[in-house]
């Protein structure tokens, strides 16, 4: 069956926030008294939803204040903190153009998902940003991939989970999706083929060709 419908993750996927996100963390680390970390620390913790992902580094810190802390300079300033992968705005152009449905599909809390889109200017290419929401409901990838799959009335079959971590991966197999995993973001290579992702792009100027070759 054709793919008809994508779904993109976005941190490490469309833009690299680490940075951002790096000095939010630590930010939230600092006014609760806990020792810093480093930016490969941080690389790891990128994807999975911060309330599973904080007490691997703190096992007994406080998640809920530490987010209230963090999303504080994230609402600020951290979002900014951000650059868009050279090449995949173009992608995303093109993949619009040929009359794919595009969606986001993100563990970030939606509000800022909703306006890091924006800031780049990739609005017009998405028919939809969907992301988590502050209160944790659809904190879980999978559970997200699944509503989103139903509220666009695609067969599992026809769409496409594109992403750079192993919960991308899992969500799509979850669901019943094919994968498409990339390896310019946080994951990589070794993490992607061990999830069992269906496909593998290196560079966001080969996402067209090898989407199309699907159909």
């Amino acid at each position: 069956m054709s793919v008809t419908t994508l779904f993109f993750d976005l941190d490490g996927t469309i833009s690299d926030n680490l940075v951002g996100i790096h000095r939010c963390l630590n930010h939230a680390f600092e006014r609760l008294g806990l020792a810093p970390i480093d930016e490969t620390t941080t690389r790891s913790l990128i994807g999975p939803p911060f309330r599973e992902s904080l007490t691997r580094i703190h096992p007994d810190i406080d998640v809920e204040e530490a987010l209230r802390h963090y999303r504080v300079r994230y609402t600020e300033v951290g979002w900014r903190e951000n650059t868009l992968y050279a090449g995949i705005d173009e992608a995303l152009r093109r993949l619009h153009l040929h009359g794919y449905k595009v969606a986001l599909c993100t563990s970030k809390p939606r509000v800022f998902a909703e306006r890091i889109v924006e800031h780049f200017g990739l609005t017009r290419y998405f028919d939809g940003v969907h992301g988590s929401e502050l209160d944790g409901r659809f904190d879980r990838k999978n559970e997200l991939l699944a509503h989103l799959v139903n509220i666009y009335r695609a067969s599992p079959r026809s769409a496409l989970m594109i992403g750079d971590r192993d919960k991308d991966v899992v969500a799509a197999r979850d669901n019943g999706v094919r994968s498409l995993g990339v390896t310019w973001g946080f994951g990589g290579l070794e993490e992607l083929q061990a999830a069992g992702a269906d496909l593998i792009v290196h560079d966001p100027s080969a996402l067209v060709h090898r989407i199309h070759a699907l159909c």
